[in-house]
């Protein structure tokens, strides 16, 4: 992989574009917004160690990257081939940059600086924003991180009206990686779920979480049908396949994909009656999947059928839980809409949030963007013959899209929360340099994520 092609195309032609005497370029990452209000930080320190620490590239690069390039455009004067052989001969190869972040896990209202980054040799201002395609990418572990956390806000409150909080950990499953573009993205998203949940079937994020954040075994999953499993042993053998689901894991959780036929009949017919004895005999729970028709209406449908099977208590709260033995897990069409839909239905229906479990797939790791939380990354100072310049853009179109002037500093407030003020002001800079000139100077453990992103 020639790292010098890690960015967008136009970016190759900027060390052209700047001011005569640029020195430096400063640049900065925010979420200006978007559908939370706060985002979890997350997910620079893997590109760090991943792309960026140590040499960044050989000449061997350069010269296979100058070439690719005069391909490309058609012209042989566009790559900036004196910066990178600069690079190589003064830095080794290095990136003379510095970066400055917001410790991961931070958990910061929309609006405010959560990354900047300079070019510590004035010979390369360029390459400041060169490094913002790669940069940038950034957007989505903090977006799967946020949009996880914001589930558990959810489906916590919904605990604590009717049931109870402290099942959370285990109340949002990651089904993803199947429906993401890559297994990178699996393995930065997945990571970015077990930032808030314990449950996920995503083994790359495990694994990421384990080589990049130095965790243990951050996530956990159970014994579980899909439809070829059940399916293979012919419709007029379905209650067979779901005895041997009990017989093969005869203690512990395992789950069941139910509808392959008739979800309703195979709650009332074969789990509720059939196999009853052996589902409430059994040391364990037996966790019943829907995976087709409209959510809250089946869910309902299929607590309602489970409790008049099983029976159910009433809790402390008021509200209806089955018996231990048997619960509920929704994993098709869930997005944050459709788990609140589904969490108000059966509160409307008296049955605690106890009883079931969510599974997130494609709309957790996939169905995001970086428009989601309007990430972007804007220069805020440049300095041209040793003059500094705050810089901004302001479109009159969008003020929405306004950036900040000047070299920031992220502080806390009386309130404990963030703003970006000038750098001058006095106080604590919240943004914490991570990397210089090619090495890496901070690094987080997954506890220490998790414990910042905590609810």
């Amino acid at each position: 992989m020639n790292k010098l092609l890690l960015t967008d195309s136009y970016k190759l032609t900027h060390w052209k574009q700047y001011p005569p005497g640029t020195e430096r370029v400063y640049s900065y990452f925010e979420s200006r917004g978007g559908m939370f209000e706060e985002t979890v930080f997350f997910g620079l320190q893997y590109y760090l160690q991943e792309y960026l620490a140590g040499k960044f590239f050989t000449l061997d690069d350069v010269f296979s990257a100058e070439h690719f390039a005069n391909q490309h455009f058609g012209r042989d004067d566009l790559f900036n081939r004196a910066g990178w052989e600069h690079i190589w001969q003064k830095h080794n190869g290095r990136l003379p940059v510095s970066i400055k972040a917001v410790p991961e896990g931070t958990v910061v209202p929309t609006g405010n600086a959560l990354i900047t980054i300079e070019n510590t040799d004035p010979a390369v201002p360029w390459l400041t924003n060169f490094l913002e395609t790669l940069l940038v990418q950034v957007w989505y572990p903090m977006t799967v991180a946020t949009l996880s956390r914001e589930m558990k806000r959810l489906i916590r409150a919904h605990l604590a009206k009717g049931g109870d909080p402290s099942l959370i950990d285990f109340k949002l499953h990651d089904f993803g990686f199947r429906g993401v573009s890559s297994v990178e993205s699996a393995g930065l998203g997945g990571a970015a779920h077990l930032i808030n949940f314990l449950g996920t079937d995503t083994l790359a994020g495990i694994i990421l979480a384990q080589k990049h954040y130095g965790a243990g075994m951050s996530g956990f999953s159970i014994p579980a049908s899909e439809h070829s499993t059940m399916t293979s042993w012919g419709r007029e053998h379905e209650a067979d396949a779901y005895e041997n689901m009990l017989s093969q894991f005869p203690e512990g959780l395992v789950a069941c994909v139910s509808d392959s036929y008739d979800i309703l009949k195979a709650c009332s017919e074969i789990w509720g009656d059939k196999l009853k004895e052996k589902v409430l005999g059994r040391k364990g729970t037996l966790v019943i999947r829907p995976d087709s028709g409209n959510p809250p209406t089946v869910v309902g449908q299929v607590l309602d059928a489970l409790g008049e099977k099983f029976g159910y208590a009433i809790n402390g709260k008021g509200c209806k839980v089955l018996p231990p033995q048997v619960r509920v897990i929704q994993g098709d069409g869930i997005d944050y809409t459709m788990t609140r839909q589904i969490l108000e239905v059966l509160s409307l229906k008296g049955w605690s949030a106890d009883n079931i479990a969510f599974g997130m797939g494609g709309a957790l790791l996939q169905k995001l963007d970086r428009d989601t939380q309007k990430c972007a990354f804007k220069c805020a100072e440049v300095v041209v013959n040793g003059e500094s310049r705050r810089v901004s853009k302001d479109p009159i179109t969008d003020p929405g899209k306004r950036s900040k002037a000047g070299r920031l500093k992220l502080m806390k407030t009386d309130r404990g929360t963030f703003t970006t003020v000038d750098a001058g002001v006095q106080g604590e800079d919240q943004l914490v340099e991570v990397f210089r000139n090619g090495e890496i100077l901070r690094t987080y453990k997954f506890d220490e994520v998790r414990a910042r992103a905590a609810l």
